[in-house]
């Protein structure tokens, strides 16, 4: 690096062998000189550009007060900072009235700046960059022994991730010509698939009609009682993503989904073996109780294997990671989304993620807060929808009418206000079945009420509904699925009834 003729100060002592961060007065001085002259040089690097860029002490003051000022839509010029450091009484920790002139004399252009203040942005990053890595090994030096190597590994790719995306201007204005123009591809991909989606496709026929898919940025809520089918109706719709995928290439070189997604899978409740049970069950017909305790047949064997090898292919990954935070979600999913492509997310389930370390919060109700915001922030970052699964408050087990309301969301407030839509698995059968009367009672009355419930169970046997209680891009209404509990699995019913409200 060049050294700079406004020189500060002592003069800059050079040790043979000794690295220097990298850094370049020169160009400090000159965007700096440009502010002082036009101040709509400031607007060009407004967006990005912070005091801590700046590698000299005296530039990051000289910058910080060009801010206020003109944040406050007062001039900044040699004339108004010499009066506003001599009120704080540090016109001397900036080189005095003359060096401020001077700064002046050394300006740029408007249309430079933008340029000058790239370059002192990029070498602020370089010098993040040296930081990070001193502070990585010295941490794996000097960690705590609960502190395990893959929090370290977390929390350095946490930090670069934020490193590379500091500065960027992706989420500043865009013209209304660009916000059309992904409308319209959306439109057109809903028009090649039969006008029938727009998003990911969930697998079950009135579903999608209803939803139109599951739409990329969207945080998505499947919520219900214990037993009820969450998890396996959220593996099936993530199954289906997965085995519709294709993986094309654009003409810009990038690579795409068409049809399906890469489903990156969260389970924080059972395993990957679990799930991996479950969907070999579904896809085979072989009960998942009979796969786990080994009392699959020697013909079915075979079928079994060859479906698995098949399945195999898929691109479904799985994160089994017990009480993961929403912080190394957020890392692990950014991860995914550069090296496979990631589509789709499925959380299972949200009460299991646990808050950012850094953060502490008086009740559950704020801890979710973070969660839910965060998983929103991140369906929106990385542009794919997020399924994420939910319990329901007892308060469903009080009522007479079992079915689920916006209400009986724990900690409802926070969940419903941040998801795009909110949906509920209901199973009548469920309830039904524990409400057997004593088929030993003598008297007539009592057998008469054990028909009775007979005929009710099988009028609402294998029967289930999506019950879709809010949607911020179409209708609400009630979706009816079959339930095969042997094989933990849903399918379309064979009547469509679409409640619309």
């Amino acid at each position: 690096m060049t050294t700079t003729t406004l020189t500060i100060g002592a003069p800059e002592i050079r040790i043979p062998g000794l690295r220097r961060p990298p850094h370049n007065v020169e160009a400090e001085a000159a965007l700096l000189g440009a502010i002082l002259v036009n101040n709509r040089a400031y607007e060009r690097i407004a967006d990005y550009l912070r005091p801590e860029h700046f590698a000299l002490a005296e530039h990051r003051l000289i910058f910080e007060a060009c801010q206020r000022l003109i944040d406050r839509s007062q001039v900044a010029d040699p004339v108004t900072l010499k009066a506003y450091f001599e009120q704080g009484e540090r016109l001397s920790d900036v080189g005095g009235a003359a060096y401020l002139f001077r700064l002046a004399e050394a300006a740029v252009s408007v249309i430079d700046a933008a340029h000058y203040g790239r370059l002192v942005h990029d070498l602020a990053l370089r010098r993040e960059l040296i930081t990070l890595g001193e502070d990585v090994v010295n941490r794996a030096y000097q960690a705590e022994i609960e502190e395990t190597a893959f929090l370290q590994i977390e929390g350095a790719e946490q930090r670069l991730y934020d490193l590379a995306t500091a500065g960027t201007l992706e989420s500043g204005f865009e013209t209304f010509e660009t916000a059309m123009t992904r409308a319209l591809r959306q439109a057109e991909a809903a028009h090649k698939r039969q006008g029938l989606l727009s998003g990911v496709p969930s697998g079950f026929r009135d579903l999608d009609e209803k939803l139109g898919g599951l739409h990329p940025s969207d945080l998505l809520i499947l919520a219900g009682r214990p037993s009820m089918g969450k998890t396996a109706l959220a593996t099936n719709i993530a199954f289906h993503a997965a085995r519709a995928c294709r993986l094309v290439k654009t003409p810009d070189g990038g690579t795409i989904a068409e049809d399906g997604a890469v489903v990156g899978f969260f389970s924080l409740e059972m395993s990957r073996e679990q799930l991996a049970t479950r969907i070999l069950a579904e896809q085979t017909g072989v009960s998942s109780e009979k796969i786990r305790r080994g009392q699959v047949t020697s013909d079915k064997f075979p079928d079994l294997v060859h479906a698995a090898q098949e399945l195999q292919r898929l691109p479904f990954f799985i994160d089994d990671t017990p009480a993961l935070s929403i912080s190394a979600m957020r890392t692990r999913a950014r991860r995914m989304k550069r090296r496979h492509h990631l589509g789709m997310i499925v959380v299972d389930y949200l009460q299991l993620i646990a808050p950012s370390a850094a953060n502490r919060y008086e009740n559950r109700v704020q801890e979710l807060s973070e969660i839910t915001r965060g998983l929103k922030a991140l369906a929106k970052e990385l542009n794919v929808p997020i399924l994420a699964l939910s319990q329901l408050s007892r308060a469903v087990e009080q009522r007479e009418d079992k079915r689920p309301q916006l209400a009986d969301l724990r900690e409802s407030g926070t969940i419903e206000q941040d998801a795009d839509v909110v949906m509920f698995i209901f199973r009548e059968e469920y309830y039904v079945q524990r409400q057997q009367p004593n088929a030993h009672a003598a008297d007539r009355d009592g057998i008469e009420k054990y028909e009775a419930w007979q005929r009710r169970l099988e009028t609402v046997a294998n029967k289930a509904e999506v019950l879709i209680a809010k949607q911020r891009h179409g209708p609400t209404g009630n979706v009816p699925l079959i339930f095969d509990a042997a094989v933990t699995a849903f399918r379309d019913a064979e009547i469509t009834h679409v409640d619309d409200r």
